[in-house]
């Protein structure tokens, strides 16, 4: 049975350029004070293994994660400059990663696709 879930998760992975972890940070509050707003994110927050590190984030469908994408577009641009981006994976139902396809070209962005499964 096919799951009726439309959560959309991004994970992207970066490794932060050395001397600029402080820095990292600062922007990763930055990130979460601004995510927290948004209606459509279900959760949101980052984790670090030293230089690593890992934004955990989900919305409730491909429409939210456009809607963050926009709005978080020139922090993003402030993290790139000093971390590069190592990974970028998403995950949801087809349907939901089929509308994120096209606007997520620029990136190299695997795509896992929800088949089973369930949300509370």
């Amino acid at each position: 049975m096919a799951t009726e879930d439309s959560c959309c998760s991004l994970y992207p992975y970066f490794k932060v350029q050395a001397g600029q972890l402080d820095a990292f940070r600062a922007l990763c509050q930055r990130f979460v004070e601004q995510t927290r707003q948004e209606e459509s994110c279900l959760y949101y927050g980052f984790s670090f293994d030293g230089d690593q590190v890992h934004c955990r984030e989900g919305y409730a469908d491909a429409a939210g994660v456009l809607a963050h994408i926009e709005k978080v577009g020139s922090l993003l641009q402030e993290a790139l400059a000093i971390a590069d981006m190592t990974r970028l994976e998403v995950h949801g139902p087809e349907t939901e990663l089929d509308k994120l396809r096209g606007p997520l070209s620029d990136f190299d962005v695997q795509f896992f696709v929800l088949e089973y499964g369930f949300r509370r």
